[in-house]
């Protein structure tokens, strides 16, 4: 039996029901429509790190240093935005050499279609890249790990301002140099003399110029500084014959862990050197494994670094050995980190502001990246998720935020520098590195 009504009388009732219900839809749909078009826009950073190549071993820690904090960032972005804003972390090998660097930073931003980049932890391979792919792309660099003094001063970005890093200039580390081999930080280990082998890029000649100047200026006598190429080579007795040939009291290392290792070994078994200096670039445990911690033991070296009873450094420490399942954190993890978190507020900037997905280019990262970096503003501290996501809400909210991170303050000068302290560390008899001082930045004298 049908007991549907079919009565004219019934069709007004039957069409308002009609129309009702498909304006039920048709507002489900459209408020469906308008919650996607909420969504921010998402964007792929890139990042270069040396996997291969002579400092192979401090790659993957970079790039869970970075990873760490797009997870921080799309997390908070989350709440606070109702989805992610980086898409993908896009990885490229420098194999610690300009020439992949160069060909990986072409792929990150021709076929990626990045913005911005994580720069390299060699200076060679960071000038490199900005000289030939990111400064004429348009693209944003904020290095981690380069230090050389050329940086601050690349012609080629003088007008761009594309190139920033997140770790201090070797103008303070050959200082702090200077005055650990000068007996000012240590007092049993003071030298008269000194020799240099470096590695022949911006990061080799510019730190051990600044070592020769400073340790000059302290009444000290630069014997020799003798370069080493930039790939390594099975042999550098002729390097060491130069810069061994007037006895200095110290031979400062200033290279990387694959060359190192193999200078270390000739030193010692060929001219019985014992008394070395050692910088960032071959605080390496690697070292220690190829040449032994008897070799090594006692000697004393310096890195750019950060106060390690600092807030942001025990919060990233305590974030990044959990989340990364990580037992150390190498030296430039901490400013990895820092390079793509302050790329990451730039980037909420730009979706607070209202900017498209295309509208999101490296200049428009560039000209929010001081503005959620530096004073004034309210500090944020980052290194947990809290802290990241209190970033990301005042940012939302129109505030001004002064980031605070794993390294230290990220004050940009203009010339993309900033300014973290100087650890001092030495090799232990037991084959560890150890951490025995640091110098706070307004510490470190002008020369």
């Amino acid at each position: 039996m049908n007991n549907f009504d079919s009565s004219p009388s019934r069709w007004p009732l039957l069409l308002r029901g009609a129309l009702v219900a498909a304006g039920i839809v048709a507002l489900s749909n459209a408020t469906l429509a308008a919650a996607q078009d909420s969504k921010p826009p998402t964007i792929n950073i890139g990042q270069i790190a040396p996997f291969t190549g002579s400092a192979a071993e401090f790659g993957a820690f970079y790039e869970d240093g970075a990873q760490l904090a797009v997870q921080q960032i799309n997390t908070a972005a989350e709440e606070v935005f109702g989805g992610p804003i980086i898409g993908k972390l896009v990885t490229a090998d420098s194999a610690t050499l300009p020439t992949p660097a160069i060909e990986g930073a072409r792929k990150l931003v021709q076929v990626n279609g990045v913005p911005a980049i994580i720069g390299g932890w060699s200076s060679g391979v960071t000038i490199a890249v900005a000289e030939s792919v990111t400064i004429p792309s348009g693209v944003l660099q904020v290095a981690n790990g380069a230090t050389s003094p050329l940086l601050s001063v690349l012609p080629s970005d003088n007008d761009a301002d594309l190139l920033f890093r997140t770790t201090s200039p070797d103008t303070f580390q050959g200082i702090v140099a200077a005055q650990l081999a000068n007996g000012e930080i240590i007092d049993d280990n003071k030298y008269q003399t000194a020799s240099t082998i470096y590695i022949n890029n911006p990061y080799g000649q510019g730190l051990s110029n600044s070592f020769a100047d400073a340790f000059k200026e302290r009444g000290g006598k630069i014997l020799n500084q003798v370069p080493h190429p930039e790939e390594v080579q099975p042999t550098y007795r002729s390097q060491l014959s130069a810069a061994l040939k007037e006895d200095p009291d110290l031979l400062a290392v200033v290279s990387y862990p694959g060359h190192t290792s193999v200078i270390l070994k000739e030193a010692r078994d060929f001219f019985d050197i014992d008394k070395y200096q050692f910088v960032d670039g071959n605080k390496s445990e690697a070292v220690v494994k190829a040449v032994g911690a008897d070799t090594l033991a006692g000697s004393f070296g310096t890195a750019p670094g950060q106060d390690p009873e600092s807030q942001g450094y025990q919060q990233f420490s305590k974030s990044y050995k959990s989340e990364m399942n990580r037992d150390r954190i190498p030296p430039f993890t901490t400013s990895a980190y820092d390079a793509a978190i302050v790329i990451g507020l730039a980037l909420a900037k730009a979706v607070a502001d209202d900017l498209s997905a295309e509208e999101i280019t490296g200049a428009a990262l560039r000209d929010r990246l001081r503005p959620v970096s530096n004073s004034p503003g309210t500090k944020v501290t980052g290194g947990t998720q809290e802290g990241v996501t209190k970033a990301l809400q005042m940012i939302a909210d129109g505030q001004d935020i002064d980031y605070i991170g794993a390294s230290g303050a990220v004050d940009f000068n203009d010339a993309g520098d900033v300014v973290t302290p100087m650890v001092i560390w030495k090799y232990t008899a037991d084959g560890k590195i150890e951490t025995v001082g640091y110098q706070k930045a307004e510490d470190i004298p002008e020369k």
